[in-house]
């Protein structure tokens, strides 16, 4: 039992504190800023920007328009692929004219849609929005001019939630927010070693020739494309100044469906791409199993080293200290699930438990997607 307690909290303690305070060491030392550029009059890349909905179209007209309102030297198009959508996309977009293309294609999910939007579209840079975010004036050239640098493949934007700038009316926005300024922290951090390890679903580009077809059933196209930009030996990097702007979750079980799915896809990208796990083949495999592979793995360490400290109790004062500081931790969340809008400390670990729940109920529910494939 004294051995699983020690590797359960050295895992824990390895991928909130080790791995951070190793990245941020590590960052300031190599201090690979992409060489941004704005591109010469007349040169700059031509831009495919492609927005995957399905039964959007209410949000359309107020996304291609904060699309529309981008400003951009160079070409560009939008691409909106209705994935099998019943509400009638096409009179939501007609007032746009040509400035918009509408591609309906069966309902086949988020990544065929993606794929057939990428097929039909021109531009040297792909750009993926959705439906429901709003892009920051700029935000598009911000993007574009790190592509000047040949090492960088995709770049990734800056999601500013609107819990980070303010209270909120939702039960777990504070936590929320905290948990994504430090997931921007490690990203920022990691593209200045030398590449995130995904992206920003809401806003990111990857140049065309990055670009592989997804595989059916997807669930983050954000970390499976760029990754594999990475695996091919090109620079994926976080620019905090191409923001796009959304709302957090309005309660905890939104919240913990969302997450359950992203969890779910991070496993899912271990069977579709298991070259991630290969040292000498991913570039960032320190950064990838660090970040991605260690949040999989810290909910099992978590029940780890309850269950032996929960031995270990009555052999010593130590270990009698530490069980009695989770089950501090444990009640805070407790209670920050009955009384969410009332103790900040409660709400944070609430969010932190709900995390890692998220990673079990990730398994087993791409597990229950397997079958239904099969």
């Amino acid at each position: 039992m004294t051995a699983l307690f020690w590797i359960s909290a050295l895992v824990i303690g390895y991928v909130y504190v080790g791995y951070p305070c190793l990245l941020a060491a590590w960052a300031r030392v190599a201090h690979r800023r992409p060489r941004r550029a704005a591109f010469s009059h007349g040169h700059w890349p031509s831009l495919s920007i492609v927005v995957a909905a399905r039964n959007e179209a209410p949000r359309l007209r107020a996304r291609v328009d904060n699309l529309l309102r981008q400003e951009y030297p160079g070409r560009r198009e939008i691409v909106v692929v209705s994935d099998g959508s019943t509400d009638n996309p096409a009179a939501a977009l007609a007032s746009f004219g040509s400035a918009v293309r509408l591609i309906q294609v069966p309902s086949g999910g988020k990544p065929l849609a993606l794929n057939a939007g990428v097929a039909a579209s021109t531009g040297d840079i792909l750009v993926f929005a959705d439906t429901r975010q709003q892009f920051a004036p700029g935000a598009l050239m911000e993007l574009v001019v790190n592509f000047a640098d040949p090492t960088v493949g995709g770049a990734s934007g800056e999601l500013i939630l609107d819990c980070e700038r303010g209270p909120v009316d939702t039960s777990v926005g504070e936590g929320i927010g905290l948990y994504w300024q430090y997931e921007k922290w490690l990203r920022r951090n990691e593209s200045l070693v030398w590449s995130t390890v995904g992206a920003t679903g809401a806003i990111y580009a990857l140049r065309r020739s990055c670009w592989t077809p997804l595989p059916a059933g997807t669930l983050l196209d954000d970390v499976l494309a760029p990754m594999r930009a990475v695996l091919a030996g090109q620079r994926v990097v976080f620019e905090e100044r191409a923001i796009a702007f959304d709302r957090a979750s309005t309660n905890a079980g939104a919240e913990s469906r969302r997450k359950t799915r992203t969890l779910a896809g991070n496993y899912q990208i271990l069977a579709q791409e298991p070259r991630l796990l290969v040292p000498v083949v991913n570039p960032v495999w320190l950064q990838y199993v660090s970040h991605k592979v260690g949040r999989l793995v810290v909910p099992w360490a978590l029940v780890g080293l309850f269950s032996s400290n929960l031995s270990l109790a009555p052999e010593h004062v130590f270990f009698a200290i530490l069980l009695a500081a989770q089950g501090v931790f444990y009640g805070l969340a407790l209670s920050g699930a009955l009384f969410q809008a009332h103790e900040r400390f409660a709400r944070v670990a609430f969010t932190f438990v709900t995390m890692n729940i998220a990673v079990i109920a990730g398994l087993a529910a791409l597990r229950r997607r397997r079958e239904v494939w099969r």
